[in-house]
């Protein structure tokens, strides 16, 4: 019996394992560090996610797997990495004042938050389905924790219990699914799972297992109609891990979804591919209408959410090089201009206090000018207006499937656009046109959630106006 030793290349996760270290410095350092001292925890997770950052782009154009081809360092698994610790490092400049001022320890909250993007980065570079479930659940129990952080709220606790409840549920899912796609073809490996495939592409134990799996992950990525968990968790849930959770949970279980289903089972495409679509339109236009009726901004931008989730969906179905690459492209997108609203919803806020009602920012432009239209721009992306990134984002995805046979998938996305327009525009609409509400004073905004607004604003200027150089970055294919 001959023993095959894996190889154990240690490089190609280094951006997950300085992640993993700085969560556990963070935990050591938050023993010996006093209570006026605790801010500065945030800024060591500040700076292990720019050390993981750059160890990223260091790894740019390896294409290399390792650990018995479990995890890849490809330009897909990369560029979701880059997008995942982007919306980490604008989510904890937004939490170094957020935490304080609403009392939350502070060292549990990192060290909870950069345990979840461990989890994220293993999910977006994983190419066996143990290792996704395992990166899942990595994932998913520190925002369990994060969304119930409020202990004192009973809308958190609610968020926290409901969002565990549900995604145990949808976990277990998941594994049913791995287990039939394993019995149907003998391995966990998505490559190995297609080279199954040529040989028996219409098994019944591998449409049942390929269907568990997209209900494990449609819940994570909120598609209709697993989608009802994510306004209750949204609103309930801290504002900034509102803001976390709404941007890097996606990007890391999209890629995981492509990836499985791009992979693994392209054989099976003529029956995923029509399923997905009216998922997709039924995705798209409930969360669009939901949103309509929100009078509360983070359900608002929760529905919102859920449409997204549909708009990138055109992309698994488009399937090809420039599905994938718009899939990538608009996820970056939509990190930097969701946390930018969130970001712009906690710079308006007084303290504890949040002006979470729409109708509470009437007059906001007029005390903070400068917060009111970031807002403004934020939104407009969101709905689509050029020259934004959330305009380059969605031509691309409709051209992607226009140009692969399904037109009327990007018509119908295009019209669930133009509702979206009037929802957005009604915060924009109360900042700018209607009177100051009373009991809301003009206060100073912390200088890091300003600095983490410009950062996300240039983002979005820069990849609506000049998209080109982010364009040829997510241009690349998945390497097997």
């Amino acid at each position: 019996m001959s023993l095959s030793i894996p190889d154990l290349n240690f490089r190609l996760i280094a951006p997950a394992l300085t992640v993993t270290l700085t969560a556990l410095v963070v935990l050591l350092a938050e023993l010996v560090t006093p209570a006026p001292r605790k801010r500065w925890l945030g800024v060591i997770s500040l700076i292990g996610l720019l050390i993981a950052t750059g160890a990223t782009l260091g790894l740019w154009g390896a294409n290399a797997s390792a650990f018995n081809q479990m995890i890849v360092a490809d330009q897909f698994g990369l560029f979701l990495t880059f997008v995942i610790l982007l919306g980490a490092l604008l989510s904890i400049l937004l939490a170094l004042d957020f935490v304080r001022a609403h009392h939350l320890d502070q060292g549990e909250f990192y060290a909870l938050l950069l345990a979840s993007v461990v989890g994220m980065i293993l999910m977006a570079t994983a190419t066996d389905l143990i290792v996704i479930f395992l990166a899942l659940e990595v994932l998913s129990l520190p925002l369990y924790i994060l969304a119930a952080f409020k202990r004192a709220d009973a809308r958190s606790l609610e968020a926290g219990l409901k969002y565990f409840l549900l995604g145990a549920f949808s976990s277990a899912f998941f594994l049913y699914g791995i287990a039939f796609i394993f019995g149907a073809t003998g391995s966990t490996n998505l490559t190995k799972i297609a080279a199954a495939l040529t040989q028996y592409p219409r098994n019944d134990l591998l449409i049942v297992g390929a269907g568990l799996l997209l209900v494990g992950f449609a819940f994570k990525v909120a598609l209709v109609p697993f989608h009802w968990w994510t306004p209750d968790v949204y609103d309930g849930a801290p504002t900034v891990v509102t803001a976390f959770m709404s941007v890097a949970v996606k990007a890391a279980a999209f890629g995981a979804f492509f990836r499985a289903f791009l992979i693994a089972l392209p054989a099976l495409a003529f029956d995923w591919r029509i399923v997905l679509a009216v998922i997709a339109v039924l995705t798209m236009t409930l969360g669009n209408i939901a949103a309509l009726l929100q009078t509360n901004v983070k359900r608002m931008l929760a529905y919102s959410s859920i449409a997204h989730a549909g708009y990138i969906l055109i992309a698994l179905v488009a399937m090809g090089a420039q599905g994938v690459s718009s899939a990538l492209f608009y996820l970056l997108a939509y990190t930097l201009t969701n946390v930018g609203a969130f970001g712009a919803v906690i710079a308006l806020s007084d303290g504890e206090r949040e002006r979470l009602e729409i109708r509470d920012l009437g007059g906001a432009a007029r005390q903070y000018p400068l917060i009111a239209a970031m807002f403004a721009i934020f939104m407009l992306s969101l709905a689509g207006f050029p020259p934004l990134a959330g305009f380059t984002g969605k031509f691309l995805l409709f051209s992607a499937a226009v140009e692969t046979g399904w037109g009327w998938l990007a018509v119908i996305g295009v019209l669930n656009s133009l509702v979206s327009v009037y929802f957005y525009l009604r915060p924009v609409v109360q900042m700018y046109m209607s009177d100051v509400v009373p009991g809301w004073d003009r206060l100073r905004v912390a200088p890091l959630v300003v600095l983490a607004l410009v950062i996300a604003l240039v983002g979005v200027i820069a990849l609506g106006v000049y998209p080109m150089p982010a364009m040829a970055l997510a241009t690349s294919g998945f390497v097997r």
